[in-house]
């Protein structure tokens, strides 16, 4: 049965979360060995090859709406950065990469242009110098269990918003951004994002008091959603509704992780400053 979606105001049918459960089914899996399973060079891997695919689909998604960008140098520079947050001087990486970037101008016969620089500077800081702070996250001593704790709120959060505002939402959140969130999905991500946040850190982070785990829980429901719009304004500007189509049901690997770049570092923060898990 279609469940109709008042926001955006047309039928949602049950094949888009179908080929959602079945990406999720084939990747989790990989996901929590990666995380927690695997060698300690894995999840650095994981990382960086993640980020250097959302940063190609980025620099793919202005050049094809006619922004100057220096996509294949933005995604070398970014791949740079996000490995050198798995480095001992990664401060030093992130400074040549930036440096890179700003100077590739005086080395292309193509005309000055401020706006190639400043996309391609968008995408090395939006996608990899962000993402990377899941690097820093993991490399904790509870680190496999920050990253599942991340990941876990996040997504179960996004999918509350997603059933609850095709479900029941009526009111608009973000109605020039992203006409098919509501106000009533954001409220549920939240709610959502709170509980599953008490429910993992007692499993996960049994040394953390659920005082650490629920506003730990409520910080990642409110930023994972300004991720999420951040992403909306850039799709919206180059008049794209996914940032590519390498995962069915999700879109590109920047649709999938928009939320996780917002969140990585909010968390790696909060659980130093808190001591949890640290």
């Amino acid at each position: 049965m279609a469940v109709v979606d008042v926001a955006a105001g047309e039928a949602l049918h049950p094949g888009p979360m179908l080929r959602r459960v079945a990406s999720a089914a084939v990747l989790l899996p990989a996901f929590v060995w990666a995380v927690a399973g695997a060698p300690a060079w894995v999840f650095p891997l994981v990382v960086v090859a993640a980020a250097a695919l959302a940063a190609w689909e980025l620099g793919r998604m202005l050049e094809r709406a006619g922004r100057p960008v220096h996509k294949r140098l933005g995604v070398l520079a970014g791949t740079a950065v996000t490995a050198g947050f798995a480095a001992p001087r990664g401060d030093l990486v992130t400074a040549l990469a930036v440096t890179l970037v700003l100077s590739a101008t005086l080395f292309t016969r193509e005309a000055p242009a401020t706006e190639r620089t400043a996309h391609t500077l968008l995408g090395v800081m939006y996608v990899n110098w962000l993402l990377g702070h899941a690097i820093l996250l993991h490399a904790l001593p509870a680190g496999a269990a920050l990253v599942l704790f991340l990941v876990g709120v996040t997504w179960t959060g996004e999918t509350a918003a997603y059933l609850v505002g095709s479900a029941v939402g009526r009111r608009r959140l973000a109605p020039v951004i992203s006409p098919g969130k509501t106000v009533e999905g954001a409220l549920a991500q939240v709610a959502v994002s709170v509980v599953a946040a008490g429910l993992l850190g007692a499993w996960l982070l049994p040394g953390c008091a659920g005082a650490w785990a629920l506003p730990a829980g409520a910080l990642l429901g409110v930023v994972g959603q300004v991720g999420d719009l951040v992403e909306s304004v850039l799709k919206r500007s180059v008049s794209l509704k996914d940032a590519g189509a390498l995962i069915p049901g999700h879109g590109g690997v920047l649709d999938r992780i928009d939320s996780l770049l917002f969140n990585a570092p909010f968390l790696y923060f909060y659980a130093v400053f808190i001591g949890c898990g640290t």
